[in-house]
Parts: C-alpha cells; structure tokens; sequence
C-alpha cells in the first residue's frame, strides 16, 4: 500500500469497511452525461475512470435505478443487463489500474422531464422544479410531477435495492445512496417539496422515512458495509428549502447511525458549521466531507487541500474533491508533490459527450 511520505494525513492508508485504501482522498460523483442514450456506459468512462484510479476510493458518478428516475439525457443507469455489462467494463478498468469504486444511486424526483425519460416526473408532492431543465431538445420549463402513491414509494424503494444488486454484479464495492441536492430522497426531507399529509410528510419523523426505508433495503440487499450515504445539510440546490435541517438532519443521522453503514458523505461541509460538528459527534462510523471550494467559481490554487486539511483536523475521515479530479487525473500525485493543477475547462465541455475536457487532460510527466 502506498505509504505517506508527504506529512499529510491525507496521504494516508485507511479502510472503508473491509476495502482498504491507498489515500483518504475520494473522487466525488461527477455527472458528465457521457453513457449512451440508454444510460449503458461508455468505453470513454472505463478510460475516464480508470485515469483516476489512483484516487484512494472512487464515488461515480449518478445512476438511476428506474427509466421514471432519468434527470437528463446520457445519465448511466442500473437496471437492466446490458447497464451491469457496461458498468462492468468500467470497473474492470479501474480494477486493473489499481483502484477501487462505489457508484451513487440517484433518482432525480422531480427533476426529470418527459423529453428525456418519455415520462412524466414523480415525487413526494406535485411541486414543480422552479427553473427550466435541460433536455436532448434543449432548455424546457419544468413539469409538475405527478405525486407517488404509497405503494409506488414502495417500489421505488425495491428499485433502489435491485439497483444495489446490480451494482455488485457490476463490479462495484458499494453504492452511495443519493439523499442530497435537491433529488427525490432530499425532496422527501425538505418542507417545500413534501407537502404530503401521510406517513411519508409533515413532522421530521415522518420525512426522513422514505430516506430510511431506502438505506435500509439497500443495505439488507447487499450488506451495510458496502452502503454509504450522501447528505447536502442547508444546500438549496434545484430549488430545495429544507426549512428546518437543524432538525431534519441529526434525527436522519440517528436513524441511520445504528445501521453499520460504510460511511456518511457531507456535502460543502464547513469545519466551522455547528451543524457539521453536531452530525460528526453523532455520527459513529467514516465521515466523507466535501469541502466548499466556490460554487461554479475557479477552484483554489491548491485544488482543496488545505480546507480537506481542515476538514480531517475537524474530524472527517475521508475528503472528497470533484472538479479538482476532473481536471487531474493523477491529482493525488500532484497534490502530494505540491506541482500545479490543470485549471478545468468548464465552457461548453462538461456534458458534451466526447473526450475534450474528459479524457484529454494531461498527467504529470513520468518520472525516468
């Protein structure tokens, strides 16, 4: 295993569970829409991926577990044979690079549109996305989502474990349970996405169950050590307004803290925040902290290891970085050596669907 030589605890060897890991640096899920329009993934992700592998754990990147859960054109997916072919050409890639992945499970509710999916969007309440969403015809104003009844939620929840099964077929060492940014499972958590009036809406009891009776079944399906979960606490993104995440999140946080989970991801967590301290003390297994880096802003000279520093200082485990992996593929190598960062070229590149400013950003020189 690779030893520290640079002083950081983030270069440290550590598990996750029963998977040990080179580095306490994680790749964080990136969406890049780069899987074929059935959601198969591409040879060009195996490449992608198996460029990162050096990243102590991989978190890829968000796949739906059902057709009705599809958020924009070329999202991979992981409920069909041919998904767990695709996935699995990926994984073997990584594998043979020397690295290891999970794959985030994500149903976007409402944020979905007929022209991608050929469905009507579903969620909690009939509440619509407040801004237009992008679609294969272009920027569209939202639908209403049509409002789950109790036994779709049911199903719903099987979706997300037989998309856990699949994710082991494929290769994968666990799954991340998407209850963040704004997605189905956080449109159950937040009062002005869930207006229900049963079993599943109103007091914070009822709200974190749809999350719970997820995590749980994804866990009894494939063991709990290989299940993680991400968490956004106050992040307002695709039109959430939690209301109350004082409240929601250490009653989420301990329903879940009994489960033997591999981990809980928190995401744009602030070192500084006493929410984030309160969910660590709670929280009794590995913390990932996502550190806040700029929203949509050019990213710190140091790609973010001084606030992953920080973070670890403050009780975090692991330290997830996304754009910063983007642009580097060998980013743990260059971050430990302290050489510059590719600055990543976010214009026009990002979900394009090809390998310029994917595949194309270069590593550091191979030492003779």
């Amino acid at each position: 295993m690779t030893q520290n030589t640079s002083g950081s605890r983030l270069f440290e060897a550590t598990h996750l569970g029963p998977v040990p890991l080179p580095n306490r640096l994680v790749m964080a899920p990136l969406t890049r829409n780069r899987a074929a329009a059935d959601g198969v993934p591409s040879a060009l992700m195996a490449t992608y991926y198996a460029q990162r592998a050096s990243a102590g754990l991989i978190v890829a990147e968000a796949t739906t577990p059902n057709a009705v859960g599809q958020t924009y054109a070329n999202i991979p997916a992981l409920y069909t044979d041919a998904h767990v072919a695709g996935w699995r050409r990926v994984t073997d890639a990584v594998r043979a690079a020397g690295g290891r992945m999970f794959v985030q499970v994500q149903h976007g509710g409402r944020v979905g549109h007929p022209d991608t999916s050929g469905l009507v969007p579903v969620a909690p309440s009939p509440v619509a996305l407040p801004e237009p969403i992008h679609t294969p015809g272009g920027s569209r104003p939202a639908v209403v989502p049509r409002e789950l009844g109790v036994d779709e939620i049911g199903a719903t929840v099987a979706d997300f474990a037989a998309a856990a099964r699949r994710a082991v077929e494929a290769g994968f060492e666990g799954v991340e349970v998407h209850a963040a940014n704004g997605y189905l499972i956080h449109q159950f958590l937040a009062k002005n996405t869930n207006l229900r009036a049963d079993g599943y809406g109103g007091p914070v009891a009822h709200r974190i169950r749809f999350a719970v009776e997820v995590v749980r079944a994804v866990a009894e399906a494939i063991g709990p050590e290989r299940v993680g979960v991400r968490i956004s606490p106050g992040v307002g993104v695709n039109g959430i307004e939690e209301g109350d995440p004082e409240e929601i999140y250490p009653a989420l946080v301990a329903a879940l803290a009994d489960q033997g989970l591999a981990y809980l991801h928190v995401v744009f967590a602030d070192p500084e925040q006493a929410l984030f301290q309160e969910i660590r003390k709670a929280w009794p297994g590995a913390l990932i902290a996502n550190p806040v880096l700029g929203w949509g802003g050019p990213l710190p000279a140091d790609g973010g290891r001084a606030a992953g520093e920080r973070l670890l200082a403050a009780g975090a485990d692991l330290i997830s970085l996304g754009r910063s992996f983007l642009a580097n593929p060998d980013l743990v190598a260059r971050l430990r050596e302290g050489a510059a960062l590719n600055a990543v070229r976010e214009s026009g590149l990002m979900y394009t669907g090809g390998a310029e400013g994917y595949t194309d950003y270069p590593a550091l020189p191979a030492r003779v």
